[in-house]
């Protein structure tokens, strides 16, 4: 077994892993079932089966397969191990194997994985025995290609080190607490014994399907809130406790005599070189609870035994509270606690191995890979190492190397690492603001003078270079810079921690700056905000190729003294020369130019976005260039202006939407632009656009006066673009559907996918007012935004006894109603509160006089707590309301307090702070909901800038345009590769990886492999839940999927709870009213449909329709495909003329949006006809006097009776003209596996692209099927009706529907495809029932093909 399951973790194509652990474990413990293959090509296939099988190797295999080019640099040689016990195993080795990477599958192997201590070593068919060093790679030892070698382990002394070290990796081995069960997994596991135990599968159907039947679930989501965690995994007791005895270290003349721990002798001692094997011979039993914990480990899905680097925060704990128990492993551990540096042997010097990564060579794929990991490797631990030293800091357990400064001054260092406090400087405004009145002054397009009654210097040196928004961009800039990569200029490396109200940059030390004068080493750039200016002609240089790639101008600036200096970065940026002669680039706090449109006081950092000016150089590139072409000269300066002809712009932004997000893509393309401008006018390759960094700040711009003037003139074009060209197109995308965000993560991720800052999110409620979901999410979200200043605050102040109770009373005041204790309290306790806030002013220097104040009240302590005590439901939305109105320009409603959707709300904020609260059941009616006792625990809320693997994202890039062509080998083959990249450069626990998986599944989805499918789906969900939360609403999209899937494979019973699971996390993040959560029902409506209980499919549609036409107008396409559903669903039970009415109101619908001529409405035509024809011929029958034969058409008639309202409500609905349901659409995409933004304008052109190819297709008649079911999996469609309608079906009008419908499913209504959605109802197509099966399914069919590569 050991052998297959090495073989599997070898064959993965992770043999270089020698840095990162996470990846080898990958299939660590997963046996190799070898009969998956044989169980796929059958359409039944057990779950479980998929997962055990291990998932990696079949796809790297059909990858090397397919793609031997790629893949040829790696083969892999069969060696023999031989352990210490005798047994032998088989391990797949490439000669490029570090003997690190041995060690690391050994550890996985159930055979050694207890075995810690040992050397190895390399006997070879010569009969030389050679000794291997752990960094040694296997090709520098030995020829291993020759066959005949083998590896031995041999037993080796144990030292202080490392017995502890096996220490814990018994204790580690002994515990499931590593073992990450998901409930699909569960599910499955459950629904295969379930189906063994129970010989008649349709009783357990029946038992179970009432669970999803209740629709009135969805209103009450906090009692559903205890569903989210599964409870967790019982301990299989082996040992009570492993401990180190009280009796270490031992006397030194133990020492010497070889005793490392513990010196009490034992006569009759059994010797063992493991602990475990020690444990096995003296106990039986502990012998028989290992085994079962090893296989209880090797069930379960490989990707469930991984550890993830950065696991994201849990708003929610198990409730009840697990009781504390006795664990004496657990205070030993806690005693050693050291914030993040290295126990045992020196600090690692985190710049050092950050910048030697940076220095490898990347000229060949393996090396690139191998610098891509190494990089990837050493950030994330600087990122775990940082975090966890912020938390020292915060928690004052690490000094500060400056005491005798004001506190907020402070600085550390710790473990390499540099910590220093950010101010919320936002916060600080709010009372000042009110007290002296200025907010009535507060203009976005005005401009400000900085407040006169402060020194601008003091005010910007002090307040702004340390304010939370200077924080993000520096670490915006840093990220950037990092991207472009120029040879010779370094960054450091950074986080930003925020833990209990305060916020903690942390980066790594730059050399020498500890032990010397800065000023000499400065050789660019400013520390004293342009007072004086350095400069340096080989940095200079270096600056400027970076410049280019990041579209900044070179210019001139004056310094204070008058000198005129070229610089190409902000002047306040600081070019270092270190101890080390490397070129440090600091600072970078605006690599982008200032945003026009906010120009008053406070607004300093306010800069564009990376994403905006990325999209708005495209745009111009591709005007100017048509210009060009035209006219043969070009204009020097950025010459049309931009607000030419809007109609041409918005054409423009739809076709670079889709490059927006996609970095790369985006360059890509500029890079075509420019070739294409240097062959016309070779000259012309200098006026690419670039912005002057320094323009509307206050420092001095040198040059004459019509450059600067252009180069505002650039900067405002910019900003207008923004205003009136994004974001109206943003909202346009947020009506039809084509972003639809869930929660306020998504919708942020989509806003900045646009390259729109979140302070416009005021704006985009303001024109968004007419999409009730959409408006609630901004507004909840300005809400949340706003609160979350305050709570943290109130932490800031708040002492380590008291922050439950600080926590509990601020919750309380947020969505219960909380009073004031007395009158007179209050005001005098709101008094001083305003008193010490205005104290502290707008900047940190405000901050030392806090400090000193709280100094000289002696009885601090009493104030502290009056702070959160004097807080009341009145005064807390009183000031959320003045945040919003200050920070977002929105006016929140009078009731928002009352409007306001708690449990998102509550989630939301949780999330922002890191707060968790118990799973239990909230009265959110009740004064005071929250208790003490609901608090359990504060986590560090980090941002860093982790590198991404730009080679993988190409090939993502690349395959989704395959996808969305149809192309799916050659689009299986780049998402194969994608994902043997990341796998060695993340690992496996990446939301990177995931993305590849959704496209994997929906590539295998449309071979027809279902099978396939649900097995990449499985481990996108896994890795969902592990990376993004168990509630984050791509998780509830790959529950989703995997329910459409399961039910591909008409295991309808597993799909209907994954789809209970995917409607309880959508309305967690979303609440019930979204259309996503339409689109859900209508997928459930046509799984209960296919299983033929119309009675709850039909009460599904309905639900769907009324939300649909509530939150999305009586007019959206989605309502057509609402109706479109529930005809078919009135076809399947006979009730040809309600079918008509309903497809009636579908075709208006689809003439009105897209006029007559769109193939869609002509498949809606058809149907028309078809349910006409049906209807005829019915009567017809009747008036014969013939009975039909149909009792569909009876059971209709009984469900109609049983339900009046049904009747009502569908001829109401019949009358009114109908509402749509984004059903196909938003379900569409998300389902299928959006991942990051949730923005899918962005593929247009692939989908374009698409459309054309299956045209051409099927004009040849080689149409390809649009959804890959397996064909014998279902009936078709015709036979289906024929059986329903007593044969009364005209055949080739359903073909040619069907085809039709096909085609036209390539695009969705916007030409923007929807992979998501397609997919997300794979069992649509395939069986007709199920509602949108032939019909409009091609609206979700066309998004899903397109969208499959919008999807990312």
């Amino acid at each position: 077994m050991a052998g297959k399951s090495n073989k599997g973790k070898n064959r993965k194509g992770l043999q270089q892993s020698a840095t990162s652990s996470s990846e080898q474990a990958v299939t660590s413990d997963a046996p190799l079932n070898d009969s998956s293959s044989a169980t796929q090509a059958n359409g039944d296939m057990p779950l479980t089966e998929s997962i055990d099988a291990n998932p990696v190797v079949k796809e790297h295999d059909k990858a090397s397969q397919q793609h031997p080019g790629k893949q040829a640099d790696v083969h892999l040689y069969p060696v023999s191990v031989k352990t210490q016990g005798g047994d032998k195993l088989e391990l797949q080795l490439s000669p490029g194997d570090s003997v690190m990477d041995v060690r690391q599958f050994l550890l996985d192997a159930p055979e050694t994985c207890f075995v810690t201590c040992y050397d190895l070593l390399l006997h070879t068919k010569d009969g030389s025995i050679h000794h291997l060093e752990d960094y040694n790679e296997i090709s520098e030892v030995a020829d291993i290609t020759s066959g005949s070698c083998f590896l031995e382990m041999v037993a080796a002394l144990y030292d202080d080190r490392s017995i502890r070290a096996h220490v814990h990796r018994t204790r580690e081995l002994l515990s499931l607490s590593t073992l990450h069960s998901s409930l699909s997994t569960t599910l499955a596991l459950q629904h295969e014994t379930g189906r063994d135990a129970s010989a008649n599968l349709g009783d357990a159907v029946k038992a179970e399907m009432p669970e999803l039947n209740n629709l009135g679930f969805m209103e009450n989501v906090t009692s559903s809130l205890s569903n989210l965690l599964s409870s967790p995994s019982k301990e299989i007791k082996c040992v009570e406790s492993i401990v180190f005895s009280s009796f270490n270290p031992p006397p030194s003349h133990r020492r010497l005599s070889g005793t490392i721990l513990d010196p009490r002798p034992n006569k009759a001692a059994l010797e063992a070189t493991t602990l475990v094997g020690l444990l096995q011979k003296l106990s039986p039993k502990f012998k028989k609870a290992f085994r079962e914990i090893l296989e209880r480990k090797a069930s379960a899905h490989p990707f469930e035994n991984v550890p993830s680097l950065l696991p994201p925060n849990a708003w929610l704990g198990l409730y009840p509270v697990p009781d504390h128990k006795r664990d004496a492993a657990r205070a030993e551990n806690s005693l050693t606690l050291s914030f993040g540096s290295e126990l045992i042997g020196m600090q690692r010097d985190w710049n050092e191995e950050l910048q030697a990564c940076r220095e490898f060579p990347h000229a060949t794929h393996q090396e690139r890979i191998l610098r891509d990991r190494a990089l990837y490797k050493v950030t994330s631990d600087f990122v775990d190492a940082a975090t966890s030293g912020a938390i020292g800091v915060i928690n004052r357990c690490i000094p500060p190397i400056n005491p005798t400064d004001p506190e907020c001054f402070h600085m550390y260092v710790h473990n390499n690492i540099f910590f220093s406090f950010a101010v919320d400087a936002d916060l600080e405004q709010l009372p000042q603001k009110q007290a002296s009145g200025e907010l009535s002054k507060q203009n976005i397009n005005g401009i400000h003078t900085l407040s006169p009654d402060v020194p601008a210097e003091t005010q910007l040196a002090e307040s702004e270079q340390a304010t939370y928004a200077s924080a993000n961009n520096d670490l915006k800039g840093t990220k950037a810079c990092q991207e472009v990569d120029v040879p010779g200029l370094y960054n450091l490396a950074m986080a930003i921690i925020d833990y209990r109200g305060h916020r903690v940059v942390a980066q790594s030390v730059l050399p020498g700056i500890l032990q010397g004068d800065k000023s000499e080493s400065l050789l660019y750039g400013s520390v004293d905000n342009g007072k004086k200016i350095c400069w340096n002609e080989a940095f200079h240089a270096k600056v400027l190729e970076a410049a280019k790639r990041l579209n900044l101008k070179e210019h001139t600036v004056l310094d204070g003294s008058g000198n005129v200096f070229k610089l190409a970065a902000p002047v306040e940026c600081k070019g270092i020369v270190g101890s080390d002669d490397r070129h440090y680039l600091l600072d970078l706090m605006r690599v982008t130019p200032r945003d026009a449109n906010y120009m008053g006081a406070g607004s300093k950092f306010c800069i564009l976005r990376p994403e905006l000016i990325t999209a708005f150089c495209h745009t111009e590139a591709s005007e100017r260039l048509k210009s060009g072409c035209e006219s043969g000269v070009e204009n020097p300066v950025a010459s049309d202006s931009l607000v030419t002809s809007s109609a041409e712009e918005l054409v423009k932004v739809e076709e670079n939407a889709a490059s927006t997000s996609e970095q790369d893509a985006v360059d890509g393309e500029k890079q075509k632009v420019q070739e294409c401008v240097s062959h016309s006018k070779s000259e012309d390759l200098s006026k690419q656009i670039l912005f002057n960094p320094n323009v509307f700040t206050e420092f001095k711009l040198a040059g004459n006066p019509e450059e600067i003037a252009a180069d505002e003139e650039n900067v405002r074009k910019a900003s207008l673009y923004l205003k009136d060209v994004v974001l109206p197109k943003f909202i346009h995308d947020l009506s039809t559907l084509e972003v639809s965000p869930m929660d306020g993560q998504t919708f942020t991720e989509a806003l900045h996918a646009h390259g729109i800052n979140v302070r416009y999110i005021g704006k985009v409620a303001e024109g968004t007012r007419h999409m009730p979901h959409i408006w609630d999410l901004c507004s909840n979200e300005i809400i949340v935004r706003s609160a979350k200043h305050i709570v943290k605050d109130v932490l800031r102040d708040t002492a380590d006894h008291d922050l439950g109770h600080a926590i509990s009373h601020i919750f309380n005041c947020f969505v219960g109603k909380v009073q004031a204790l007395s009158t007179r309290g209050a005001t005098n306790s709101a008094h001083s509160k305003n008193q010490k806030k205005v104290h502290s002013g707008h900047h940190a220097s405000g901050k030392s006089s806090k400090a000193q104040a709280k100094l000289r009240n002696g009885g601090f302590v009493r104030k502290k707590q009056s702070l959160y005590l004097s807080i009341t439901s009145e005064s807390l939305w009183l000031d959320i309301q003045e945040f919003a109105k200050l920070k977002y320009q929105f006016e929140l409603p009078e009731d928002a307090r009352h409007q306001v959707k708690k449990i998102s709300v509550i989630r939301n904020l949780c999330q922002k702070v890191g707060i968790t609260i118990a799973a239990c059941k909230y009265d959110f009616d009740a004064a005071a909901p929250f208790q003490v006792s609901d608090i359990l625990n504060i986590q560090p809320v980090v941002k860093h800038s982790i590198p991404v693997c730009s080679e993988a994202k190409d090939l993502v890039e690349t395959g989704k345009v395959q996808l969305a062509e149809g192309m799916l080998s050659e689009a299986y083959t780049a998402f194969s590769e994608a994902f043997a990249i990341l796998q060695q450069v993340t690992g496996p626990m990446h939301r990177e990886v995931a993305n590849c998986c959704r496209y994997l599944a929906m590539v295998l989805y449309h071979a027809g492999d279902m099978a396939g499918a649900i097995m990449q789906q499985h481990k996108e969900l896994i890795i969902n839940e592990r990376c993004l939360g168990l509630d984050h609403p791509d998780t509830a999209h790959s529950y989703g999927n995997m329910a459409l899937f399961y039910h591909g494979l008409n295991q309808t019973q597993l799909a209907l709870r994954h789809m209970s699971r995917a409607l309880l996390l959508l309305s967690l993040s979303s609440g019930p009213d979204h259309p996503d959560v339409a689109a859900t029902f209508i997928n459930v409506a046509m799984m209960y449909q296919d299983m033929g209980k119309m009675d709850t499919a039909l009460r599904y549609l309905q639900e769907a329709l009324k939300k649909n036409e509530r939150l999305l107008g009586e007019e959206h396409i989605q309502t057509a495909v609402c109706y479109h559903a529930l005809a078919i669903a009135f076809n399947c039970m006979g009730a040809f003329k309600l079918s008509h009415q309903h497809e009636k109101k579908t075709y208006d619908i689809l003439v009105k949006q897209l006029g007559e001529d769109d193939s869609r409405t002509k498949d809606s035509q058809n149907w028309m006809k078809t349910f006409k024809m049906r209807e005829l011929r019915m009567n017809a029958q009747k008036q014969k006097g013939q009975a039909l034969n149909s009792a569909s058409a009876q059971k209709a008639i009984d469900i109609l009776k049983a339900h009046p309202d049904l009747i009502q409500a569908f001829q109401a609905a019949a009358v009114a003209g109908g509402s749509g349901a984004p059903a196909n659409k938003s379900f569409n995409s998300p389902v299928l596996g959006e991942t990051l933004p949730r923005g899918r304008g962005v593929d247009e052109r692939a989908a374009r692209a698409a459309a054309e190819v299956r045209k051409k297709a099927a004009a040849k008649g080689l149409l390809t099927r649009s959804h890959g079911v397996p064909v014998q999996a279902l009936p078709p469609f015709t036979q289906l009706l024929n059986i329903i309608n007593s044969g009364a079906t005209p055949d080739a009008g359903n073909e040619t529907n069907n085809e039709g419908k096909k085609e036209s499913n390539n695009q969705t209504s916007n030409g923007v495809q929807e992979p998501e959605v397609d997919h997300s109802k794979p069992g649509q197509q395939a069986q007709a029932p199920v509602g949108l099966g032939s019909g409009l399914a091609t609206l979700d069919s066309k998004k899903q093909k397109t969208k499959a590569k919008a999807a990312s």
